[in-house]
């Protein structure tokens, strides 16, 4: 897992397709490592968000090789732009996981940060191949924070128009909201995808106790359902984690390192 001087890493854009045929288009941190890890951006956000770019840096100074990608229909990817898709993004993660396990790569860990936190949960709830699992702020209830996004009375809007369209300051539409769209937002529950999660899948949730999008009591309920968790609260620190970027990459890293080091163990036990 160590780097030599000799093989400095190497960032290289790679594309996969998924089960769509649309291309989904990362930056893979390249060490040589066997293991990989994969991160997952938010909503309306992309792999170059500063904490996925920090985090898949920080992991390929230790020599482990990361991977940060968009998801269909947003950054670079191929696709149209979905509210919700919880499942879909869900399906894209199985995409890019199965492609590095073709390349006989381990996958080591998932992490997500927001909405990409609630994918890389629902993942092991579908999925029971990935042992170790980032949820950075996460939201437990999927039915709170729609009103900030689409404004009030949104389910009647949507019933009577079929759509809502969200806007930008300037007036011009940002992206649509379908009433498909939105049911599925309300009907993934995450206090029942939790509860599919394996018993010997850790999972590491962080959150900021001033999250000003996604309170910090989400990541409180996470606690009690998730069996094999690790609660870390970042004092002061906002959805972003704006100025708490080291001490994110610094819970992150020593997490994910500890898990290695156990499924190392695991993998080759003492001779006796």
């Amino acid at each position: 897992m160590a780097q030599t001087a000799q093989n400095p890493a190497v960032q290289q854009k790679v594309i996969i397709p998924n089960k769509y045929e649309e291309k989904l288009v990362g930056i893979l941190h390249e060490t040589g490592s066997s293991e990989v890890i994969i991160l997952c951006h938010g909503f309306r956000s992309s792999k170059e968000y500063n904490t996925m770019a920090n985090l898949a840096v920080s992991l390929e100074n230790e020599g482990i090789s990361a991977f940060r990608f968009d998801f269909a229909g947003n950054g670079e990817s191929e696709g149209v732009f979905q509210y919700a898709n919880y499942w879909r993004e869900v399906d894209d993660l199985h995409a890019v996981i199965q492609h590095f396990s073709g390349a006989n790569r381990v996958i080591s860990a998932i992490i997500g940060h927001s909405k990409g936190g609630n994918v890389v949960l629902l993942y092991p709830a579908k999925y029971h191949d990935i042992h170790t699992v980032v949820n950075l702020s996460g939201r437990y209830d999927l039915n709170k924070g729609i009103e900030e996004r689409v404004g009030k009375e949104f389910m009647q809007r949507i019933k009577e128009d079929g759509f809502i369209d969200v806007k930008t300051n300037t007036g011009s539409v940002d992206y649509r909201v379908t009433e498909e769209s939105l049911l599925e937002r309300l009907s993934t529950n995450m206090h029942e995808a939790c509860l599919k999660i394996d018993k010997d899948c850790r999972i590491l949730t962080v959150h900021g106790s001033a999250d000003e999008v996604i309170p910090v009591q989400d990541a409180l309920e996470f606690a009690k359902i998730i069996p094999n968790h690790k609660l870390h609260v970042v004092e002061g620190a906002d959805h972003g984690y704006t100025s708490h970027q080291a001490e994110l990459v610094s819970v992150v890293l020593n997490f994910i390192k500890e898990a290695l080091q156990q499924d190392k163990v695991t993998l080759c036990p003492p001779a006796v």
